[in-house]
């Protein structure tokens, strides 16, 4: 059975959305400048013979509608090469490299784009979660509960199901994140801390000049070039974190410092049996070893990475112990740090655990971030000379997403 290989990772850099660096660029236009430069690492692949290009998006419509994957290839003049358009929300272009990892074990390909994108920016307006009359009545008690609590901000949470209720599967990420810190006993300067480390690891990876090894600038359409991320901010304090207001309850615990904020990016990874890399010649980044993905009640999402993790790792006959590097995607502070902890890892460990910061200071752009991840993943593991890394996530709507790497290069 051959290998999943990764041959090449880019990424752009990570805007603001609305107001940022990338609110001018189309998501499609942006993931073909993303898409060819991952492949422009590969100069001996013939990129007509690519199997399949899969993009990950969370939501998929209005610009990042029409099945874009398609339409990039084709924009790339790729014209003979398949393209699909996948959503597991967060986890889209973790979604995406599992997929290309199950063909190739199955005979059925060799050589597979998967890549990652969200313009937030670009958004139809309404064209979230917020669309009037889609959601199912079904859930409509359900979501006049969230509301309830959400105005009170006292609730601890319980199971809905204990009551025979179901549980509120259009519930805002901010709403799960309050469930969880409570849930969790999760404390507002557990997680204010751990907003601060976020930013204060991405300043120092700035200045060695870790993130400018991974990221590829931006043309935009006035030809502006953009290549830094928006979000990280130089000389975060405790002090000034913790005067932050609570957004999401009157008497909550997230804030906009131990969040991710809203963005746009996109990200590509070239994934290949490692027969072909060996035909073409090619030394891999990194191998595929194993995935995992489960699911939880969608009002506690934020505990997905948990179950996740221990599935991977169980899949390749590993523990957390064998693995060097772990990313948990910082949606929230609030999911993170039980997360880790239920795995065995000190949320504050900064040699093992989001070394290089998270998404609370570099951005969360949805379909990009699992490409994203595993760009930094790599970069992380080659910088430190490390071996094996573990990608997790919590996933809107209830699920954990998890996959392992071990770097060849």
């Amino acid at each position: 059975m051959p290998d999943a290989v990764i041959v090449a990772a880019a990424r752009s850099p990570i805007g603001r959305a609305h107001k940022g660096s990338l609110a001018t660029i189309r998501p499609d236009d942006l993931t073909a400048q993303i898409v060819t430069a991952a492949l422009t690492q590969v100069p001996g692949l013939d990129p007509t013979t690519i199997d399949d290009l899969m993009l990950g998006c969370g939501l998929p419509g209005g610009e990042q509608g029409f099945n874009m994957a398609r339409a990039v290839a084709v924009e790339l003049g790729l014209d003979t090469v398949p393209g699909t358009t996948i959503t597991r929300y967060c986890s889209s272009s973790v979604q995406t490299t599992r997929m290309a990892l199950h063909a190739i074990r199955a005979g059925e390909g060799d050589v597979f784009v998967s890549a990652g994108v969200e313009t937030v920016s670009r958004f139809t307006k309404g064209s979230s979660d917020s669309l009037p009359d889609t959601h199912n009545p079904l859930f409509a008690d359900a979501e006049a509960r969230t509301v309830a609590t959400a105005e009170s901000g006292t609730d601890t949470w319980t199971d809905p199901r204990l009551d025979g209720d179901v549980p509120d599967v259009y519930i805002a990420m901010g709403q799960t994140a309050e469930n969880v810190a409570r849930l969790e006993n999760v404390t507002r300067e557990d997680m204010d801390r751990f907003g601060v480390r976020s930013q204060n690891l991405a300043e120092q990876a700035i200045a060695d000049g870790f993130f400018a090894r991974e990221i590829t600038p931006v043309t935009l359409p006035d030809g502006t070039v953009v290549s830094t991320d928006d979000g990280p901010r130089a000389g975060v304090t405790y002090e000034g974190v913790a005067g932050l207001k609570p957004v999401f309850r009157p008497d909550g615990r997230i804030t906009a410092g131990n969040c991710c904020p809203l963005n746009d990016g996109a990200a590509a990874l070239v994934v290949m049996s490692d027969t072909r890399a060996r035909d073409l010649g090619i030394t891999p980044l990194a191998r595929v070893i194993a995935t995992g993905v489960t699911a939880l009640s969608p009002e506690i999402m934020g505990l997905g990475p948990i179950e996740a993790s221990r599935q991977a790792l169980a899949r390749a006959g590993m523990t957390i112990d064998d693995v060097d590097l772990v990313e948990i995607n910082e949606a929230f502070a609030a999911q993170v740090i039980p997360s880790a902890r239920h795995l065995g890892i000190d949320p504050l460990d900064n040699d093992k655990l989001n070394v290089h910061g998270g998404a609370i200071a570099v951005g969360h752009p949805f379909g990009m971030t699992g490409a994203r991840i595993t760009t930094t993943l790599l970069n992380g593991l080659r910088a430190r000379d490390r071996s094996i890394g573990l990608e997790t996530m919590c996933v809107g709507g209830g699920q954990g997403m998890a996959i392992l790497f071990e770097r060849l290069s």
